[in-house]
């Protein structure tokens, strides 16, 4: 049951959009070192598919510690100098990342010393940042505003994502590594700045004191109450198959769009913001209809997750199709339509996140949050990497990039439908009458989320 929290009526809708500007600058950062950096070491720099997906599923691993910050912030630290450390840190994380990259044109093995570096505090930056967000949102947002903040705020994220992708995209034409430099130092100081003014004064001293009235509980302990929770584990479940099949087609989706239909770093950068505008309206879409029908059946926010990772699992299918086919295939639409499935899950995923958070006495939220996101972490490192794997182990047994693209859609297809499956064994949380417009994640990417 979720406690009462007097510090949670403090934080209104203008608050509540404040903290949605963190995401958007969040989101914003993150799409140029996943998607952009992937496309220009693959493509531009013909290194191994691998090798950036491998620095990707690195951030992801030092995501892991997500579910220790979170217990931290529980036991009485302030979120708030999380969020600004976390952000600053992703955005010199992003930088260096980018210098890293163009390193690699002249000393390979330099410069993907420096890319662990780099992302290494593109992934410390993102935990800490991105589970603090969360915690804060859970503490300061009265249940009965907790669906439709987390609308707000991953909207938002997925808003910022899509505008970077496509102005940023735009700024890359002609291709250069001083244009990229340029453009990942203006997205990267816009972010923070604008993070810093967000977050100014909006926490105030109230999540602190409360939580300091709480019986201290040691972190492997709370680790252990929330893994024996039936649902909060069957749910870390579920984010880490879906992050799976999700993660795997995220990192090969540019290079495929290059490699098969030609297209060249702008385009495939935009073609990511028109796969995310299929991502927010799915969004949008299942969030305006849960509200209408969420009072009316406890059992809508399930269906909409299945409906999604089944949606999900077609699109991709459409995916090793259009491999097969070529340039021929109308690939934007196609792409569109899996962030169209992919945000309808997500939306639905966020509204149990939720819900689940402040479920069981004393603080869980942050320690919920951090495992779920360290089950998102897990999710994107292992499908990140093994999709990309597949891929180059695809060309070289079948001499072509068209059926070993094929190939790892199909196969993402299958665990979109085994995330489907899961998704139909979660009950409905405790309290999903409060549930009625539930809202999107990460984690996605996650959004990261």
């Amino acid at each position: 049951m979720d406690r009462p929290n007097p510090a949670a009526a403090g934080l209104g809708w203008l608050g509540i959009i404040r903290l949605g500007l963190v995401q958007s600058a969040l989101g914003s950062i993150v799409v140029l070192t996943t998607s952009t950096l992937n496309r220009v070491m693959a493509v531009e720099l013909a290194l191994p598919v691998a090798l950036p997906a491998a620095l990707v599923a690195w951030h992801y691993v030092v995501q892991l510690s997500r579910p220790r910050w979170g217990h931290g912030s529980d036991m009485g630290r302030r979120r708030t100098p999380w969020i600004i450390g976390g952000m600053g840190v992703l955005a010199m994380g992003a930088l260096l990342a980018t210098n890293a990259t163009a390193l690699m044109a002249s000393s390979t093995f330099a410069g993907i010393i420096l890319a662990i570096l780099a992302f290494s505090m593109i992934g410390a930056g993102v935990g800490a940042a991105g589970t603090s967000l969360l915690a804060l949102l859970a503490t300061r947002v009265t249940p009965s505003r907790r669906p439709a903040a987390a609308a707000i705020t991953w909207i938002m994220m997925i808003v910022g994502i899509v505008l970077t992708a496509g102005i940023g995209g735009g700024l890359l034409d002609p291709f250069s590594m001083q244009r990229l430099a340029m453009v990942a130092s203006g997205v990267a100081l816009i972010a923070f700045v604008v993070t810093l003014v967000a977050v100014l004064g909006i926490e105030g001293p109230a999540t602190a004191s409360a939580a300091a009235t709480e019986a201290r509980v040691p972190f492997s302990e709370a680790l252990k109450q929330t893994l024996a929770d039936p649902k909060a584990r069957l749910f870390a479940i579920f984010v880490l198959v879906s992050m799976i099949a999700y993660s795997a087609q995220e990192l090969i989706l540019e290079p495929f769009a290059g490699l098969v239909f030609a297209m060249t770093p702008g385009q495939s950068t935009q073609m990511s913001g028109v796969q995310n505008g299929g991502v927010l309206l799915g969004m949008v879409l299942v969030g305006a209809l849960g509200g209408f029908i969420g009072g009316k059946g406890r059992g809508w926010m399930r269906g909409w997750t299945m409906a999604g990772c089944v949606g999900s699992a077609a699109m991709l299918g459409l995916l090793a199709a259009a491999a097969a086919v070529g340039p021929a295939w109308p690939l934007l639409p196609t792409v569109f339509g899996l962030g169209f499935f992919n945000g309808m899950f997500a939306v639905a995923a966020i509204g149990s996140m939720m819900g689940l958070a402040g479920e069981g006495g004393g603080p869980r939220e942050g320690i919920r949050m951090g495992v779920w996101g360290a089950a998102q972490a897990m999710g994107f490192a292992a499908g990140g990497f093994l999709g990309a794997l597949g891929v180059d182990i695809g060309r070289g047994l079948m001499g072509a990039d068209a059926p070993a693209f094929g190939l790892v859609f199909i196969l993402e297809a299958g665990l979109f439908l085994a995330s489907a499956i899961i998704a139909s064994r979660i009950g409905a949380p405790a309290q999903s009458s409060d549930l009625p417009a539930a809202s999107p994640h990460a984690g996605a990417r996650h959004v990261q989320a």
